[in-house]
């Protein structure tokens, strides 16, 4: 049975009713939090499936020897004592799915890599393939044996763990701090505040119950809590063994991090460049919690713990939380975020006007705000949306809250669109408002034809510019006639139809406006929009169109690529459709793929679509302005907003996400139904381009908010991974209809690959108090995210096999030969890269850097030259034909007509041009980047080589000039090789 639910964010979710429990989410009577708690869990035994290369699969009983000397299964027709292997005989235990057996099997892809270990023993090297229920237990078993495999029988000896003795000294401490009477025990509601302090997500309740259980089982009476009692419920309640495995990963077996480790987790997952053993040192003074692990460089679970729970580890990138985008170029280059009908605070027509929309849009960065301004009593002017019922605000009252609010969260250019319906009395109360209450504030130079700069964000700080209405050039008198703009109307007409779908054109009106308002209009002039060719001819870079959402729609369906380069030159502003009475949102993501600058929202409305706004505008430092992709700001480059392809010169990403687990979440709002009980799931959305719109969901994991593990992973191609965002949003499984617990929007570009905590977010943009989604983010190419094939490294093509960027035809003779030059420079550009690419994958694979110094490092380094050797030639060569493809383009399109292209074909042709120019620039712009990304790879190993003493008396290498004087970046030491290797 399929249902379908609409929820509280405006989004739609289908899915089968259907309700399974995870094996990884039943609830354990101990969290896994040591190596022996591994060995007594496989003393224990699991049920796990053993696989054949016959694709046979076998549900067989695992379990360890009390002696710890072998690992026996049952049921078997072999004999007891033959089923069995000897601990002394494992020589290797193998993550994932590694071995012939593994990928040899008919049923492969049906197995998790998380779930799938193989134990790899005896002289002949013979592998017993395994796949777990769940990865929890997958950890259990790998991170067990591999400590026998180091200690054989003296395994628990060696782990009466030093990580339980830096917890119990570091809790010991605290308990002896609160124990100020020595008595050796301590009231049970301190006991109660001190684990919530140490852990402010959990609830008092629940600590409590901890308490009286254990209490309860001991049989114990009175309410006092001992040393032990308290670590112990720490422990059990504190604990997080997906954690906990993650650090046995890079712990060589100890039951901790020391300096060397760290480095590697640092820089294989974090994907942070330049590690040093003082960053490890750094982090663990400040993260690790015992006295001990802080005096021996040691980072225990609980250290862990908070570092990854740290600012330090969350998803945003911190580079863009400060404004770190290029503020020079035109205000049209740039999205902005806006605002519609600010004043409002519910809905358009009968809803209340307020001060406090536009304090609250200007604190959350908005730079773009509305102020529909109407004769009010007393001469006053006063705001409120025409012909409707709303309420209305005195005008001069906004501005006042515009001067105070303007540039707080912002210096970069505020745009007032301002709807003026006022008499000329008015108009001169509403100028003298404005002079006096913003004076120089406001953007009075006239527009500069020559210099672009005088136009930017960066140019205009602090200053505030008006959108609206303004006289002819010609007009010398103190007043004149415009065209009224009044969406008000719109509303109304649509609010009197008796719901018919055929609805008359609101006719614009003409009224007289001000001279003195004119004047200070500058750089944002309101004209009415004809269609593309009217635009294209006459209208003015300074000149502004609004469009009716409904409109813009048509536009970006029937005129995509139009309706992107009208906005490479002039500023679009889309507004809701009058349908929206409600106040309900356009999705902006539907119209910044066209290039539309000035999507205004209903700032007073949460859900999905705000969600977009709010997460897309969190980049650049939150400033309000963010540059659109080079692609559509560029004069000759090819693109359609409704491409449900790769974009031509874009090399496409891939995001690898697991979903671990979440921490401490809260039932959703309102909902009191099932009491405290929470199922959640997380849905993974994409949004983009067509291309790349796309979701994936976890599975429910029943009665656990606390801390249910998900482990899932997805992957999603991203064509255009400058316009795509990411939205993780967690929603209560329920059968009448799933809630709202939850959500976070973050643009792709900002994503940090590694190990991230996802701070959740409410319906109304708060932050949910220590309400956490645990992810592992790999994306190609990007630094970090750990083994290659996470990060779409593991699929290799040979050159027979590889796609090569071609040209399009123009049937332009002269053109065509032009670019038909370009065949070669781009196949070899692709050849250049591709080898990069195969070069990164073995760079990265298991940390080689440190851990495998036999690597056929003189490949690695001759593969590395060829492209730094080439890609210059290659770079020039490419370059070189879209300058002189470029010499056509001015008189393009009378060479067509010559040719005899009319019409369709005409269109055609000059669309085959812009797009031949964009894959060559976006192929040269690639082969830079890899360039440079070898470059600073080559470097990593030389650090790596001179941190564990690899390198042979070779200096730390400094930047260096090529010596070519070309296009390039620092040279490599031509010593590498032997240095390294």
């Amino acid at each position: 049975m399929i249902n379908c639910f609409i929820f509280q964010d405006g989004s739609r979710r289908c899915k089968e009713r259907k309700k399974t429990v995870s094996f990884s989410s039943m609830p354990t009577e101990k969290k896994i939090s040591s190596a022996s708690d591994c060995i007594n869990s496989m003393v224990d035994g699991s049920e796990l499936r053993k696989v054949r290369s016959n694709s046979r699969v076998y549900h067989r009983y695992f379990l360890l020897d009390a002696d710890m000397q072998s690992l026996r299964w049952e049921p078997s027709k072999k004999e007891s004592d033959k089923a069995k292997i000897d601990v002394k005989s494992i020589k290797e235990v193998r993550t994932g799915k590694n071995t012939d057996t593994f990928r040899t099997n008919g049923i492969s892809d049906q197995i998790s890599e998380d779930c799938a270990f193989s134990i790899i023993y005896g002289e002949s090297y013979e592998s017993l393939d395994l796949v777990a229920n769940s990865a929890d237990v997958a950890n259990i078993w790998v991170t067990g044996l591999r400590y026998l495999m180091s200690y054989g029988k003296h395994t628990l000896n060696m782990i009466q763990s030093s990580q339980d003795n830096m917890r119990a000294s570091w809790l010991g401490d605290l308990f002896d701090e609160v124990d100020v009477i020595g008595g050796k025990c301590i009231s049970l509601c301190s006991a109660v505040q001190l684990i919530k302090k140490l852990s402010p997500g959990l609830k008092n309740v629940k600590i409590e119950l901890k308490f009286k259980e254990l209490h309860k089982a001991k049989d114990k009476t009175g309410s006092d809590v001992t040393k032990e009692e308290f670590i112990e419920v720490f422990h059990d309640l504190c604990t997080r063994p997906e954690i906990y495995f993650l650090l046995v990963q890079f712990s060589s077996n100890k039951e901790f991090l020391d300096t060397k480790d760290l480095m590697i987790f640092l820089e294989a997952e974090q994907g942070m460049a330049k590690v040093s053993e003082d960053i490890s040192v750094e982090i663990i003074q400040k993260y690790e919690p015992s006295k001990e692990g802080q005096l021996k460089g040691w980072l225990s679970l609980d250290g862990f713990t908070n570092y990854l729970m740290s600012a330090d580890c969350h998803i945003f990138d911190p580079e863009q939380k400060i404004v770190c985008q290029d503020m020079n170029q035109p205000l049209s280059h740039y999205y902005i975020n806006s605002s519609h009908n600010t004043y409002l605070i519910e809905d358009q027509f009968r809803g209340p006007s307020d001060i406090t929309g536009y304090i609250r849009a200007l604190k959350m960065g908005c730079r773009s705000v509305e102020l529909d301004v109407w004769d009010g009593p007393d001469n006053e002017p006063v705001i409120y949306t025409g012909h409707t019922m709303t309420s209305h605000i005195v005008f001069h009252s906004v501005i006042d809250i515009i001067n105070k609010y303007a540039f707080v969260a912002s210096e970069f250019p505020l745009i007032l669109c301002l709807e003026n319906h006022c008499s000329l009395k008015q108009q001169k109360v509403m100028f003298q408002h404005l002079k006096k209450i913003l004076g120089d504030k406001i953007h009075t130079d006239p527009p500069n034809l020559e210099d672009n700069y005088l136009q930017s964000p960066s140019y205009l700080k602090g200053k505030i510019l008006l959108k609206g209405k303004k006289l002819a050039s010609n007009c010398t008198g103190s007043e004149g006639e415009v065209t009224d703009e009044d969406e008000g109307a719109e509303m109304s007409q649509r609010m009197n139809n008796e719901g018919g779908e055929q609805q008359t054109v609101v006719q614009p009106k003409k009224f007289q406006l001000s001279k003195d308002l004119s004047d200070l209009v500058t750089l944002c002039k309101s004209v009415r929009f004809k269609d593309f060719q009217t635009a294209f001819q006459n209208q003015k870079h300074w000149e502004l169109c609004s469009f009716n959402e409904v409109f813009a729609s048509r536009c970006a369906t029937d005129h995509p690529g139009e309706f992107v380069n009208y906005n490479k030159k002039f500023l679009a502003r889309v507004y809701p459709s009058p349908m929206r009475i409600d106040s309900s949102n356009m999705n902006p993501q539907d119209f910044w793929k066209c290039g539309c600058q000035i999507v205004a929202m209903n700032y007073q409305t949460p859900g999905l679509m705000m969600d977009l706004n709010i997460g897309w505008f969190r980049q650049n430092g939150n400033c309000g302005y963010v540059l659109r992709p080079a692609i559509m700001r560029e004069q000759v480059s090819y693109f359609s907003a409704n491409t449900k392809d790769s974009v031509p010169g874009v090399s496409p990403q891939l995001l690898h996400i697991k979903i671990i687990s979440g921490q401490n979440l809260p039932k959703p709002k309102g909902s009191g139904a099932k009491g405290d009980v929470v199922d959640p799931y997380v849905y993974v959305e994409i949004h983009g381009i067509p291309a790349d719109c796309a979701e994936q969901r976890t599975k429910t994991i029943h009665q656990n908010g606390d801390n249910p593990i998900f482990d899932e992973s997805f992957e999603f191609q991203i064509n255009l991974p400058e316009l795509a965002m990411v939205r993780f949003v967690v929603l209560d499984d329920d059968y009448i209809g799933d809630e709202f617990i939850g959500q976070y929007t973050i643009p792709f570009e900002c994503i940090q690959p590694g190990f991230r905590h996802i701070p959740l977010q409410s319906l109304t943009g708060e932050v949910l108090p220590h309400a956490w989604v645990f992810v592992h983010v790999a994306i190609t190419n990007r630094r970090g995210g750990g083994k290659p094939h996470k990060r779409g490294l593991s699929v290799r093509k040979s050159k027979r096999g590889r796609e090569y960027a071609t040209m399009r035809i123009l049937l332009i003779k002269a053109v065509d030969e032009v670019f038909k030059s370009a065949a070669q420079p781009l196949r070899e550009a692709t050849d250049l890269r591709e080898n990069m690419q195969l070069l990164m994958y073995y760079l990265k694979t298991a940390q080689m850097l440190i851990t495998c110094p036999f690597l056929p490092c003189s490949q690695m380094i001759q593969t590395s030259q060829t492209l730094l050797e080439n890609s210059d030639s290659v770079y020039e060569r490419i370059l070189q034909v879209q300058k002189a493809a470029m010499e056509f383009h001015e008189k393009l399109h009378d060479m067509a007509m010559k040719e005899g292209l009319k019409g369709r074909k005409l269109h055609k042709s000059v669309e085959s041009f812009t797009w031949n120019i964009t894959i060559l620039k976006g192929q040269a712009d690639l082969l830079k980047h890899a360039r440079a990304e070898v470059l600073e790879n080559m470097k990593q190993i030389h650090y790596a080589a001179l941190t564990c003493n690899l390198a042979k008396g070779v200096a730390r290498p400094s930047s260096v000039s090529g010596s070519k004087g070309r296009r390039s970046l620092d040279a490599i030491p031509e010593t590498m090789a032997e240095m390294i290797c």
